[in-house]
């Protein structure tokens, strides 16, 4: 029996004959799919990742399309690195490659520069100030040395010539000076009369005249509301007391005015008169 015989008058070679052609329908379907993958998701087209680092998000997204990618934002922080506002981070990087239509994933800076809380830095060692200031994004671009009983430690901490506040909100990445003692001095200078004035404006005028702030007391504890109120109402030693360079002098402060005029006239009259 000839083999076209058996393919058209057989019930094996009808079978046999539509096997074929499944397969034949099979492997064209394959080959087409393949093609069609290739096609969709473009194999082996790839395109240079262009460098987005410091732009503004508008000027990155025209270039990234312009080269057949797309972007998106997923997070922001705060740099000095680059202006407010601009790409701080791109992933992929710049000048890999990438495939055609890809998402280039932004890090961008923030709108505002972010303020850190000056911590309390008085009486610890000027190494341990700038170590804790430079956690927090601050530099000390300077270092004064007034006379103090206590060598390196720091007295004041300033910016553009004004003493600084603990709690007091800095932009982080800005700088400071240190005011740091460097032992007692041997020159003779007057108590100056600190009765009357605030906390900061005492250690301010002590710091002028070559002196330091040593302990200070309330009379209550002071509150977020009533920190600002106190004033000192005792010094000790007394304004006009002649004492040496570096010297400290202890203050107590109180929220009551009258209680500061009262002890601060009576110092007056007994150094004085």
């Amino acid at each position: 029996m000839k083999f076209s015989t058996f393919l058209n008058q057989t019930k094996a070679g009808f079978i046999l004959k539509n096997l074929f052609l499944a397969l034949i329908i099979v492997i064209v379907a394959v080959f087409l799919l393949l093609a069609w993958l290739k096609q969709y998701t473009e194999h082996g087209i790839e395109v240079e990742v262009p460098n987005i680092t410091g732009m503004y998000f508008e000027e990155a997204r025209m270039t990234v399309e312009n080269n057949g990618l797309n972007i998106e934002v997923i997070d922001s922080t705060y740099s000095h690195k680059v202006p407010l506002g601009a790409i701080v981070e791109q992933d992929p990087v710049a000048n890999s490659h990438s495939k055609h239509g890809r998402i280039i994933y932004v890090i961008i800076n923030a709108q505002s520069v972010r303020q850190v809380p000056l911590p309390d830095l008085q009486d610890i060692s000027y190494r341990q100030a700038e170590a804790t200031l430079k956690s927090l994004g601050i530099t000390v671009s300077d270092y004064v040395y007034e006379p103090s009983e206590y060598k390196d430690l720091v007295l004041d901490v300033r910016q553009n010539g004004r003493s600084l506040e603990s709690g007091e909100r800095l932009d982080e990445g800005s700088s400071v000076t240190l005011v740091v003692g460097r032992g007692k001095g041997t020159d003779k200078v007057t108590v100056p009369q600190i009765c009357g004035k605030k906390m900061a404006e005492a250690r301010s005028l002590l710091l002028s005249k070559s002196l330091t702030l040593g302990i200070y007391e309330y009379d209550e504890k002071p509150t977020a509301e009533t920190a600002d109120l106190f004033v000192v109402y005792k010094q000790e030693p007394s304004a006009g007391t002649i004492v040496v360079e570096g010297s400290h002098v202890n203050i107590y402060l109180s929220t009551d005015i009258e209680k500061a005029i009262i002890v601060s006239k009576d110092d007056t009259d007994e150094d004085f008169f």
